[in-house]
């Protein structure tokens, strides 16, 4: 599919046809089980690996020898990455883009120097790019960090701590958000021979040794959300996506009880899912902190069917791709619905008049993937015009493709 002026248009497709999707696996899966194989010396076998670019680009960077690598825009890779060089011993200077060297890493690189990594910022305090400049072993066993704090940050030290010479406990401090993407850490982990203890909010990892092995990636949940969100918003839809299966290491597996309230019902087939319309709430609750990637879609399918939203845990929108909570105020204003902060960490959803919907809606991506997805299914009510819609390649690299054999008209 050709892109012509850096945009899309998605003709109007309120009725779609039966589509069967196969989706990307998982990133986050897929990120990790590259470390966790590095660290048992990459003899295993990753099967069913992410497309996304994000992975492909932390594959390509593990296996160079270039003293310079760039992760382009890339967090998950910056800060495994970070931890990998370092507690490794390799020399590397790692960077990204202008966007990827605005979010912060301090909290990361304080904690890996104190297990003895050197490392030094080259630019600004406490941001990339970075000098990974080895490795200087040290008695510490246990740190303390914020539970609050990206848990792409405890998950580089977890998967690290095995090969440390006294392993590590980790202390937990305050609320721990997005805690499943912790706890599929430690999962993955497992399914390479670490044994590990989380209890409270402190978890225990002794001295061990990674065992190479085969590891089969599953689909993404995230991918998942955004036909959920198709479903729900579409006069008609009944879509099938292969090979999602329960119990799944993806928090973002919660969108199946998320959407329960918001119009769309999940049955389990011997190969996947099939996802199929029912009635909504009108006001619904949601606390995102275990999956904030999920909030964007969640908001643009609360203003597109008039339910009232009250978010929680959307904190650490601030820092990803781009400041979401900024981006979703912005884009879900041209159709009339607003996101406010009533109290800190408190939002509110307020759906607009869907009669004041323009003939065509304009959405800025702000260089997000996740902005892009999750305005997409908006094509059931009206034209959508999607600004640089190559951000999908970030982890959903078929998704135009796959709107496409849903019914939808892409220009």
């Amino acid at each position: 599919m050709s892109i012509a002026n850096n945009y899309i248009t998605l003709l109007k497709t309120s009725s779609l046809r039966k589509a069967s999707l196969s989706l990307p696996s998982s990133k986050s899966e897929s990120n990790r089980a590259l470390i966790i194989n590095a660290l048992s010396e990459g003899s295993g076998e990753i099967v069913n690996l992410s497309t996304a670019r994000d992975t492909q680009t932390l594959k390509k960077l593990l296996d160079s020898e270039d003293q310079i690598v760039d992760v382009l825009d890339a967090g998950t890779t910056m800060r495994f990455l970070t931890a990998y060089y370092s507690i490794t011993g390799k020399d590397k200077i790692i960077t990204g883009t202008k966007r990827m060297l605005e979010r912060p890493i301090g909290i990361l690189v304080d904690a890996l120097k104190q297990l003895g990594g050197e490392i030094c910022y080259l630019e600004k305090e406490g941001y990339p790019p970075l000098h990974c400049k080895g490795y200087q072993g040290k008695e510490l066993n246990s740190l303390t960090i914020r539970g609050d704090i990206s848990s792409q940050y405890i998950s580089a030290l977890l998967m690290i701590s095995p090969i440390l010479k006294h392993g590590l406990t980790l202390e937990l401090t305050g609320k721990i958000g997005s805690r499943p993407y912790i706890e599929m850490t430690l999962g993955i982990m497992n399914k390479f021979g670490i044994e590990s203890e989380f209890e409270g909010n402190i978890i225990s990892i002794a001295p061990q040794k990674y065992k190479a092995t085969g590891f089969i990636i599953d689909p993404d949940w995230s991918g998942a959300s955004y036909w959920y969100s198709t479903t729900a918003i579409a006069e008609n839809a009944e879509i099938e996506l292969k090979g999602f299966r329960l119990p799944s290491l993806q928090g973002d597996s919660a969108i199946i009880s998320i959407m329960e309230q918001l119009g769309v019902n999940t049955k389990f087939l011997p190969d996947g899912i099939q996802l199929s319309k029912t009635s909504h709430k009108k006001e619904v609750i949601i606390d995102f902190k275990d999956s904030p990637d999920l909030a964007q879609t969640i908001a643009i399918v609360c203003a597109a069917k008039g339910i009232k939203g009250i978010f929680t845990g959307i904190e650490s929108l601030r820092i990803k791709e781009t400041d979401r909570i900024a981006a979703l105020q912005n884009e879900l204003s041209k159709m009339d619905a607003r996101l406010i902060e009533s109290e800190p960490g408190k939002w509110h959803l307020i759906p607009g008049d869907l009669k004041n919907l323009p003939d065509l809606l304009s959405i800025n991506t702000y260089d997000d993937h996740r902005m892009a997805m999750a305005f997409a299914p908006l094509a059931t009510l009206t034209n959508v015009r999607i600004e640089n819609p190559e951000v999908v390649q970030k982890s959903y690299p078929s998704f135009w493709e796959d709107m496409k054999k849903a019914g939808f008209s892409i220009e």
